[in-house]
């Protein structure tokens, strides 16, 4: 893996992210029945900086969750022979709620597929959605995000990496080259 560029430093990142707060509010018409699920695991500190900026912007508490799609994955055997479970905590009724599901990188649409599951599994959301940092293309399946922070056209040789503080001491996405060479 070889590194190519920084797409976006932290105070892009914030940025980004602080607008796609405003605009889950304006579609949603609000904050009634809004709860947010971060997709382990860096949709998890992502979900979670969306809530703190609702609850500056409207000074409401959005419920946030936490969603282990392990064992959803229609790839869960070439993963692993034993999926690592790291749990789910959503601590909140889903039903009738409109449910956003976080995500650091879209890509084939296959964890977004398996989020839907799990979420469905749980209960009867009124509606979900899907937010994510950078939507870099290559669908598989026919999923789009209804928030996207940045559109990174990428080829299939390279990577988008989003670094979170939690997980890797920076916030930042980069861009790597992945191709054998």
């Amino acid at each position: 893996m070889i590194f190519k560029t920084n797409l976006m430093d932290s105070d892009a990142v914030m940025r980004t992210v602080r607008r796609m707060s405003h605009e889950i509010v304006e579609k949603n018409k609000g904050c009634d029945d809004l709860c947010l699920v971060g997709i382990l695991r860096r949709g998890v500190p992502i979900a979670q900086k969306i809530a703190e900026n609702i609850k500056k912007f409207e000074g409401v508490d959005i419920p946030v969750g936490i969603l282990d799609i392990a064992l959803y994955r229609d790839d869960i055997s070439e993963l692993s022979a034993q999926a690592h479970l790291n749990g789910t905590d959503i601590r909140f009724d889903v039903n009738g709620k409109k449910v956003v599901l976080v995500d650091d990188v879209l890509f084939t649409g296959r964890t977004a597929r398996a989020a839907m599951e799990a979420i469905i599994a749980l209960g009867r959301p009124s509606k979900i959605q899907l937010a994510v940092l950078v939507d870099r293309g290559h669908r598989e399946l026919p999923i789009c995000a209804n928030f996207i922070g940045k559109n990174f056209p990428t080829s299939r040789t390279e990577m988008i990496k989003v670094s979170v503080e939690r997980f890797d001491g920076k916030t930042q996405v980069d861009l790597y080259d992945i191709s054998d060479r």
